[in-house]
């Protein structure tokens, strides 16, 4: 079941990370239907295999929507966090209750609150959209369950990054943007939540659509 107002699309559940970080893409842009002044997401590929002990270090449709919090914060010029952004503070809770998270207990000593989850009205508003990353995550984690530690994957796995190389802008037709590897996006088409067509980069149009 799609939102009203947004045409159906079939999504391609793939275990490739490039996919994922579509539907992670997806999912922010559901959001930012609900809550129109949340930035863009510039780079969800990011989010995969990244661990966060203060903003959650699952990766799920809750942490997604933490994350939101923290971006609807900056662009209102709040300082929601401390303690070199461990410490949640009662401006980041009053945000995430705006969003459907709650915090029903008192602060952790450490965290502040940071361990909030979603509220049962977020659960029913973005269900569609939950199940479609639970898919997607669960297929992800089906596919990284086989890498061994045996095998090599290079510069980009020893140094802790998820794109393997420089981001640049990936735009799409109304404007939204992106930070994305080049090589990420040669693999498989990342779309815009907004108007439905794939991000590109515009100096390598030509290579990456070969």
């Amino acid at each position: 079941m799609e939102p009203l107002g947004i045409p159906a699309r079939c999504y391609d559940v793939s275990t490739t990370p490039p996919v994922l970080a579509a539907e992670l893409a997806q999912a922010w842009a559901d959001i930012q239907r609900h809550h129109p002044e949340l930035p863009d997401l510039a780079a969800p590929e990011s989010l995969i295999g990244e661990s966060s002990s203060a903003c959650g270090a699952e990766l799920s449709f809750e942490r997604l929507l933490h994350e939101a919090v923290h971006g609807i914060a900056a662009s209102r010029g709040v300082r929601d966090t401390s303690r070199a952004g461990r410490y949640h503070n009662r401006r980041f809770l009053a945000i995430a209750e705006e969003l459907g998270l709650d915090h029903p207990e008192e602060p952790h000593p450490s965290s502040g609150f940071s361990l909030v989850t979603l509220n049962p009205e977020a659960r029913k508003r973005y269900r569609p959209t939950i199940e479609r990353l639970q898919r997607a995550l669960k297929a992800h984690t089906a596919a990284t369950a086989a890498d061994t530690a045996r095998s090599f994957r290079g510069p980009a796995a020893r140094h802790g990054s998820s794109g393997g190389g420089v981001r640049v802008k990936a735009v799409c037709d109304c404007g939204r943007n992106v930070r994305v590897v080049p090589s990420v996006l040669a693999q498989a088409p990342i779309v815009c939540g907004g108007c439905g067509k794939p991000f590109r980069i515009p100096e390598v149009v030509g290579a990456v659509a070969g």
